[in-house]
């Protein structure tokens, strides 16, 4: 019955919610206060996002499954309705309790919900759970250039978990996640982004001669599919490009927030264990000022400005 009032509640409101705040409660209450809800989008977006929750609404309803119990939860998170996936992701839990992917997608959610404690709790049982199975493709919610699936299950348990002990302040847990994490990094792309949290991580923990060794395994002419983020700032890191040039574009146009949200923190995060805390702090005041809440730069920077109160 629970399980039924949970899909009734979220088929009623891909009906019934407006895009407008009032009377509507947040999606999220971020680190410093401030309540985030569901973006407005273009109405072709809007469209597609709606119309992809309502084929999984109906696939659940129609067959119990633990794919379509993660789809489910996917496409709620895909449109920031974090805390309904959540309750997705956890009824699927009650039904399929040794879950690997169950526990690793409702863990992911709950750094989007900043809920720290409760992503670790869910991503070191999705660790274990996975730890004997050989390495398994995780599909895309959306494809992308090549249309062929990058990440596995395993490395984004390992990444994810990596990232909730970052976020909490907890560097060295953190490096200890990133250190399996790059042992299971199988293309490019899953290495530029294991590699820049895993130097992100040593830098902050003082450790200059270890992140020096880690960003050796980045180098230019990579074949980079999906992470040009990272692999720009790893190559920043190297010196190969300014950290001016991660930040370049019209601050006023739309690009610009989607620029300051992929390499803001990253960026900002240079300067601070740089040692100029001012310069830091404007560029992660300027990240947390846009609009792209559930990036995990955004959260970082949020998280670093937190603690500076």
């Amino acid at each position: 019955m629970k399980r039924l009032l949970v899909l009734f509640a979220i088929g009623l409101a891909l009906f019934s919610c407006g895009r407008k705040n009032e009377g509507r409660a947040p999606v999220v209450i971020s680190l410093l206060g401030k309540a985030y809800y569901e973006p407005e989008r273009p109405p072709k977006v809007q469209a597609r996002l709606d119309s992809n929750l309502e084929v999984a609404l109906s696939n659940l309803e129609n067959r119990i499954s633990e794919e379509n119990f993660i789809w489910l939860g996917r496409r709620l998170g895909y449109m920031s309705r974090f805390n309904e996936a959540v309750r997705v992701f956890t009824d699927g839990l009650e039904r399929y309790p040794e879950s690997a992917r169950l526990y690793r997608h409702r863990g992911h959610r709950y750094i989007s919900l900043r809920l720290f404690d409760k992503a670790i709790d869910d991503l070191n049982r999705a660790n274990v759970l996975s730890a004997a199975l050989p390495l398994e493709t995780e599909p895309d919610g959306e494809p992308n250039k090549i249309n062929k699936p990058l990440s596995t299950l395993q490395f984004n348990i390992r990444y994810h978990l990596g990232v909730a002990h970052y976020l909490k302040g907890d560097f060295t847990k953190a490096w200890e996640a990133f250190v399996e994490c790059l042992k299971i990094c199988d293309n490019d792309d899953l290495l530029v982004a294991c590699v820049d949290w895993m130097y992100m991580t040593e830098r902050r923990l003082g450790w200059t001669r270890e992140a020096a060794s880690v960003i050796n395994n980045v180098h230019e002419g990579m074949t980079i599919i999906e992470n040009d983020s990272y692999y720009k700032r790893c190559l920043m890191y190297q010196g190969h490009l300014s950290p001016d040039s991660l930040l370049a574009g019209d601050p006023k146009s739309e690009d610009y927030d989607l620029v300051m949200a992929t390499q803001g923190y990253g960026v900002g995060n240079w300067y601070l264990y740089n040692g100029d805390s001012v310069k830091a702090r404007e560029i992660l005041e300027k990240v947390v000022a846009g609009k792209y809440f559930s990036a995990f730069g955004f959260i970082a920077a949020e998280a670093e400005l937190a603690r500076w109160k």
